[in-house]
């Protein structure tokens, strides 16, 4: 049963309070909690960007649940480490600089020509700078892809993850020569890695 989340503080309806208190241990618990609801047993997990320390986090907590991850254009943690750590100086700027308004929640950056979607939401910190934990169950989830994404070769904070997980046998590494938002402008060819 396939099927998208939108992780809590993310919700069109999400008030103040719920975007203050959601981090990353929330958004693993909302995709822990998919998967007990429609008891699934033999997920596939893709997770874009910062989704990657959700869908990392979550296989680690599913209890063996998790057949394959996909991290598309994603950051891949290890034990304690964050989106914050894992991104460049540029994007931690980014951060502090979307988080002025409230303190608590980024606004997500604007890029033309698709800065208006009406679908963009700002970003709970608290997500962003927690760090993971995890037990070592996610290393054992049987068939791990990492999408590289190489048309945004001048920003990308993904280049030296690229190079570690092609080093690394239990991972899958692919490139695919677009921009960041792949699902949005290559579709097909993500589509063609997950099927």
């Amino acid at each position: 049963m396939p099927g998208a989340l939108t992780l809590t503080g993310l919700r069109p309806d999400d008030d103040d309070a719920t975007v203050a208190n959601a981090n990353l241990d929330t958004h693993a618990q909302d995709v822990v909690g998919f998967l007990d609801r429609a008891q699934i047993t033999d997920a596939t997990l893709v997770g874009h960007s910062y989704g990657g320390m959700v869908i990392a986090a979550a296989a680690d907590r599913a209890g063996g649940r998790v057949s394959r991850l996909v991290h598309l254009d994603a950051y891949v943690p290890r034990n304690g480490e964050s989106c914050w750590l894992l991104t460049t100086e540029s994007y931690r700027q980014s951060f502090v600089d979307g988080a002025a308004d409230t303190g608590y929640a980024v606004r997500p950056p604007f890029r033309a020509p698709h800065g208006g979607d009406p679908r963009r939401r700002r970003h709970p910190l608290a997500s962003l700078v927690q760090t993971i934990r995890l037990t070592g169950v996610v290393d054992r989830v049987p068939r791990r892809d990492f999408i590289y994404c190489s048309g945004w070769e001048a920003e990308t904070p993904f280049a030296g993850l690229r190079a570690r997980l092609q080093a690394d046998p239990g991972w899958r590494v692919h490139d695919i020569p677009t921009a960041h938002n792949a699902m949005r402008d290559a579709l097909s060819a993500v589509a063609a890695l997950l099927i």
